[in-house]
């Protein structure tokens, strides 16, 4: 999904760049209500353990392969703009220190992958929280669908980017069929990821996950027969 350098004409790289200048300009000042000393912190492992698993690759069809995306796990665990922040930054260090999308590019990447894995993702899993049990299990189920989802919508976004501003003379029908088929496999992939990491945090840590904050009861916690402390948000 990294789009290299020359693959999408300047013009529409530069668009793109604007797009993604604009996304992050709004995520910064979005980013003050979601973050705070507590949280703060989280979201540099968030966007450290992206990095990492990005360089993590899983066989999805014969000679293909895939990778975390992270837009979606990223914004359910610090919040959709602090999101974009992480995935923003994951990609502008792939670029520079391991040339994994080109520089010029880093506008259509962060679009494709940081934006539309985020907003999607998120906005689908904020959604379906709404509907479903307030229980973890809904959580993590939520977080499954919203990553698969993302991940073929963020195909198509690019698909559209290549249709406006592609270089190279393939066919748009066929880089539409090859780029959306791999990534629904690939979101599969993703919302199994994406399921997994949000249940574990939620089975250690419930209170920092930020898209389980509107679902917190109260529990109480008994020492003794008669002592009671003050109830543990989760």
């Amino acid at each position: 999904m990294h789009v290299p350098d020359g693959f999408i004409n300047a013009p529409v790289s530069v668009a793109a760049g604007v797009v993604a200048a604009a996304g992050v300009g709004i995520s910064l000042r979005g980013a003050r209500k979601e973050l705070d000393e507590r949280t703060a912190p989280l979201a540099g492992l968030v966007a450290a353990f992206i990095f990492a698993v990005q360089m993590l690759n899983f066989p999805v069809a014969s000679g293909t392969s895939g990778h975390l995306l992270g837009g979606t796990l990223a914004a359910i665990l610090v919040g959709p703009y602090t999101g974009v922040l992480c995935m923003s930054v994951v990609l502008l260090m792939q670029a520079v220190f391991f040339a994994d999308g080109g520089l010029t590019a880093l506008g259509v990447n962060i679009t494709v992958m940081g934006i539309t894995t985020a907003v999607v993702g998120y906005g689908l899993f904020r959604v379906l929280v709404k509907v479903l049990p307030k229980t973890r299990k809904s959580v993590s189920a939520a977080g499954f669908v919203g990553a698969l989802v993302s991940v073929p919508v963020c195909a198509v976004v690019f698909t559209a980017i290549y249709a406006i501003g592609g270089t190279t003379d393939v066919p748009i029908a066929k880089v539409a069929g090859a780029m959306i088929g791999v990534h629904v496999l690939i979101g599969i992939g993703e919302a199994l990821i994406t399921a997994a990491t949000v249940s574990s945090v939620l089975a250690v840590r419930p209170d920092l996950v930020y898209g389980a904050r509107g679902l917190a009861r109260t529990l109480e916690l008994r020492s003794g027969a008669e002592q009671s402390a003050p109830a543990a948000r989760v």
